[in-house]
């Protein structure tokens, strides 16, 4: 099944590309180096640098992290399908290209509330053909939204163990919403389920994330950053995989990676907490 199959859109109503504003999707296209974005997103990434100088790293050890959390999910837990919430732009390697590599059957579902991402998606994600990709435009804010989204229930089983991605996501919501969200999408994957998730944190710069927090506050793209201790509170209930909650770099690095382009000097580089978790109970 190729992705541009299963293309599907919770919006009923012509949409805001809202260009003026900087939205985290394509933030992160321009941290990465991508050139899917525009003079406000840009103009919100210089600022971000000017506050925090390795914000380019920040983003590109974040990346490998969620790679490496993949090919764990894929390869030691068995898992053969993910529900990718705050997806992004596409950039390749992808999480379903990742996946693929090692079990070219696995199933993939994309979202995010970006109208581009839906553009850019029909082009770039296209899975395996003995896997499956699909693509929902939602909003994260509304897990109902997504669990009940046609492709969801077409493309993966809920019945079978699902690895949940909320990768530099959680910190663009607000802290309740946020929590609503895992706390849905968890209750309604199986036990032997996976949480993975990345996440902004004040905890080794505070004034530097501050400031980047206010800047984004003004640009009406707000941020909530959350400590060690409330990232850990988002496993909740889960088995969390060692070492638990950490900096991305410090997750399982693999050597074999060449990580030149990091140049990473300490977590003052890169001020987020990331964990994986797999969700116990029988068959688990």
């Amino acid at each position: 099944m190729r992705s541009a199959e299963w293309m599907i859109s919770t919006a009923r109503q012509p949409v805001d590309l809202a260009t003026n504003r900087p939205h985290s999707a394509r933030l992160y296209d321009v941290l990465l180096g991508g050139k899917t974005n525009y003079a406000a997103d840009r103009r919100a990434a210089e600022q971000i640098l000017r506050h925090l100088p390795g914000a380019r790293q920040m983003a590109w050890t974040a990346r490998a992290f969620t790679h490496r959390a993949v090919r764990h999910a894929v390869k030691d837990g068995g898992i053969r399908q993910f529900l990718d919430v705050g997806a992004g732009i596409p950039t390749s390697p992808n999480l379903h290209e990742v996946a693929q590599r090692s079990a070219p059957e696995t199933r993939v579902v994309y979202v995010d509330n970006d109208p581009i991402v839906l553009t850019h998606s029909r082009a770039l994600h296209t899975s395996h053909p003995d896997g499956a990709t699909a693509y929902v435009q939602a909003d994260a804010t509304a897990p109902d939204t997504i669990l009940e989204a046609a492709a969801v229930r077409e493309v993966l089983d809920l019945n079978e163990p699902v690895a949940v991605m909320l990768c530099l996501l959680l910190h663009w919501l607000p802290p309740d919403n946020g929590s609503r969200l895992v706390k849905q999408l968890m209750d309604a994957v199986p036990p032997g389920s996976y949480l993975v998730i990345s996440h902004l944190t004040a905890d080794h710069d505070r004034d530097r994330v501050r400031e980047v927090a206010e800047d984004l506050a003004h640009a009406q793209t707000p941020v909530a950053t959350r400590t060690r201790a409330e990232v850990g509170a988002l496993f909740a209930g889960l088995d969390l995989v060692e070492p638990g909650v950490v900096t991305p770099q410090d997750w399982w690095p693999d050597t074999t990676v060449n990580v030149g382009r990091l140049r990473l000097q300490g977590d003052n580089d890169v001020p987020l907490w990331v964990g994986v978790a797999r969700k116990p109970g029988p068959g688990a």
